[in-house]
C-alpha cells in the first residue's frame, strides 16, 4: 500500500459529526428553546383576552341590531321581543335584556363561555373564583378559566339599558396579563 492509498482510507473513515460538534448544536438548541418557550407559554392569556374582545363586539353588534329593529317598528305596538338569528331576544327600554337568550343570539355559547346573569337590582359581589355580576346585567367568562381565581379579572360584562334614554353599557375587554398564561 502506498501513502496515497492510506490517506484515502483515512479520509473515507471519518464521516458524520464529531462529539464536540453535536454537543455545541445541542447547547445552541437548548438556549434557543429556553428563550422562545416563555413567549409561547404566555399566549393563553392573549388568546382569552382576544376571545373576550370578540365576544364583546358580538354583544355590541347584537345590541345595535335589536335597538335598530326596535326603532324601525311600524306595527304600532311596542315590541317586547325581537328575533335575532332564530332566537327571541327580550327587550328592555329598547335594548336587549341581559339574559342567556341575548348571549345566545350574539353567538356566545356554553361550550366556549360561562354566562352568569343577574336579573335583580342588586349587584352580586365577586368571590374568590367568580367576578362580580352587575345589577340587571351579566358577565361572560371563558370556560377554560371559569370558577378559577383568574376569572375574577378575565371577563366582560353587559348592563341592560336603565331607561329609554340611556344606552346599555359594556365593560372593556381585559388585558392579556389579567387572563393568565
Amino acid at each position: 500500500m502506498n501513502m496515497t492509498h492510506i490517506r484515502a482510507i483515512r479520509a473515507t473513515r471519518q464521516s458524520g459529526f464529531t462529539l464536540i460538534e453535536l454537543i455545541v448544536v445541542i447547547v445552541i438548541l437548548g438556549i434557543l428553546a429556553a428563550t422562545a418557550l416563555p413567549k409561547f407559554v404566555s399566549l393563553g392569556g392573549d388568546a382569552r383576552a382576544a376571545s373576550l374582545n370578540g365576544a364583546r363586539g358580538a354583544l355590541a353588534a347584537s345590541s345595535a341590531m335589536v335597538h335598530g329593529k326596535f326603532l324601525t317598528n311600524t306595527t304600532g305596538t311596542a315590541l317586547t321581543t325581537v328575533d335575532v338569528e332564530g332566537t327571541a331576544v327580550a327587550i328592555t327600554n329598547g335594548y336587549p335584556t341581559a339574559n342567556a337568550l341575548y348571549a345566545t343570539a350574539a353567538g356566545i355559547n356554553a361550550s366556549d363561555y360561562l354566562v352568569t346573569v343577574n336579573a335583580t337590582a342588586t349587584p352580586v359581589a365577586a368571590t374568590a373564583t367568580a367576578p362580580a355580576v352587575p345589577a340587571n346585567g351579566m358577565t361572560v367568562v371563558p370556560v377554560s378559566i371559569a370558577n378559577t381565581a383568574t376569572s375574577v379579572l378575565c371577563f366582560i360584562s353587559y348592563v341592560q339599558a336603565a331607561s329609554a334614554t340611556v344606552q346599555p353599557t359594556f365593560s372593556s375587554a381585559p388585558l392579556a396579563a389579567n387572563c393568565g398564561t
